[in-house]
């Protein structure tokens, strides 16, 4: 796969023995929800491997953040963690083998998948092109399955320790390829809870709401503010710490559900 490559800080793993292995994507900016998430992660004694995809971060609002997956890994290598950063378009139907190829010949077997990527252009009913949906749906949707699929096919821990969590949306008006896909993501999502029962693995969905991370106007953030009772906006934070709850024991409890952290935004 041409396009795809990854890399580790540390080559083998050079932590001690129990860590276990978080496998989270969409990882491309140090601002980003991925990359709290990731942080906490290591904070918390898990080991990271993450996907980025500088390709998307090109023809986006915010353009591509020079050296972002090195600093990111620098901040999770800092938590003790060993790191695979690890380099894919999610749209290429082989990505998820590769991914947990490269995951687990760097780190070994993944015990907890969390996905925070996501394919996010607006367009409404009228004027969202074919290319521009269906690219959507590969991304937000198929490559979700797939990857839950091979981490089904492939898991090796305790019944219990396993965790699968998806990071979604309710956004629809104005936005129909992202909320559709990330519709159809929320159903994979919770068909694993029931079709992986027998790994004893849990999978929810987040809805973290409307969280900045750069992307919002002036217009739009005052908007948002205004529908929020907390009166502020989401942070990486927010959605890191939920995240890492529902990856404890503590958090075990807890599966097929679609999880509302959105501080009552509506």
């Amino acid at each position: 796969m041409t396009s795809q490559h990854d890399h580790a800080t540390s080559g083998e793993r050079s932590t001690g023995p129990g860590r276990p292995v978080a496998l989270i994507t969409g990882v491309g900016r140090t601002v980003g929800i991925g990359a709290g998430i990731a942080t906490q992660l290591a904070a918390s004694g898990w080991d990271i491997a993450f996907t980025y995809l500088t390709a998307y971060d090109e023809r986006m609002s915010w353009g591509v953040e020079a050296g972002a997956a090195s600093a990111i890994e620098e901040s999770l290598t800092s938590h003790g963690a060993a790191v695979a950063a690890i380099e894919a378009d999610l749209a290429d139907t082989s990505a998820a083998e590769f991914i947990f190829d490269a995951s687990e010949r760097r780190l070994g077997n993944v015990t907890a998948l969390v996905m925070s990527h996501a394919e996010s252009v607006d367009s409404g009913l009228l004027d969202t092109t074919i290319e521009s949906f269906d690219r959507h749906f590969a991304v937000n949707a198929r490559a979700s399955w797939l990857l839950i699929r091979e981490y089904g096919l492939r898991f090796r821990g305790a019944p219990g320790a396993g965790r699968i969590i998806s990071l979604t949306s309710d956004h629809t008006v104005g936005n129909l390829p992202y909320g559709a896909s990330k519709g159809a993501l929320d159903r994979i999502t919770l068909a694993a809870a029931r079709e992986l029962a027998h790994l004893g693995v849990t999978a929810n969905a987040i809805n973290p709401g409307p969280t900045d991370t750069g992307w919002m106007t002036d217009d739009l953030r005052q908007a948002v503010l205004g529908q929020t009772p907390l009166g502020r906006l989401g942070t990486p934070q927010d959605t890191a710490s939920l995240v890492t709850f529902l990856c404890s024991p503590q958090g075990g409890w807890i599966n097929g559900q679609l999880l509302m952290s959105n501080g009552g935004h509506s």
